[in-house]
């Protein structure tokens, strides 16, 4: 194969979501998290629709196989026993606020098959450079905890979500996520109803803009 072909094989591209782009990530949100939890066509409509600056992908040999889908709020509206229905205005953003101080993210997935390529790491900074250029205070997400039910006769849920930011429990989600420089704030009952594996329990982890200017 030709150097250059190579390359093009393997380029990593970082970029926003477009119009043309909806039905490929629709896609790529059912590989990644099944009908019951993955978000549909419409909603990343109407994301892309209210807040496009928000809505961000990673392109690997120029398919999309990664996506990062966010809103700003002001977090104290909802407080920490949010679910994230109301959170993320049942998927479609609607609750958007323009003037608010946090950025929360309501979806990270790359595709099962690429995996292990430093992809979603790729996506987490891009939330942090939209953190950065619009000023805001912090970056905050509901994490899964989808190994919690292996422990679930062993610990309480709090038990283990900081044995896994203690470094004594692996968990695909709330791991990445402390490597990230993500801080557990608490643990969420009733986040998300689909969300068997957690046992409807979620992290809320938080990441502060150390450039945030009031």
């Amino acid at each position: 194969m030709p150097l250059d072909e190579k390359k093009t094989e393997h380029e990593i591209i970082v970029r926003n979501i477009t119009e043309a782009d909806l039905k490929e990530v629709a896609a790529l949100s059912l590989r990644c998290f099944g009908p019951g939890m993955s978000l549909k066509y419409e909603h990343m409509e109407s994301q892309l629709n209210i807040f496009p600056r928000g809505q961000v992908c990673v392109e690997y040999g120029g398919k999309i196989v990664g996506c990062a889908l966010s809103l700003i709020v002001n977090y104290d509206d909802y407080g920490d026993d949010h679910t994230y229905e109301q959170i993320s205005g049942d998927g479609f953003i609607r609750n958007h606020n323009p003037n608010g101080k946090h950025l929360y993210g309501i979806e990270v997935g790359v595709d099962p098959n690429y995996r292990k390529k430093n992809l979603g790491r790729k996506l987490y900074e891009e939330r942090k450079r939209i953190c950065k250029e619009l000023n805001l205070k912090s970056i905050i997400i509901g994490g899964r905890m989808p190994y919690f039910h292996k422990y679930k006769d062993q610990m309480r849920p709090e038990q283990y979500a900081k044995a896994v930011v203690e470094g004594k429990i692996y968990d695909p989600v709330l791991t990445f996520q402390k490597q990230n420089g993500f801080e557990l704030k608490k643990v969420i009952p009733n986040y998300l109803p689909d969300d068997e594996e957690s046992l409807y329990y979620a992290t809320s982890m938080e990441w502060v803009n150390e450039e945030y200017v009031r």
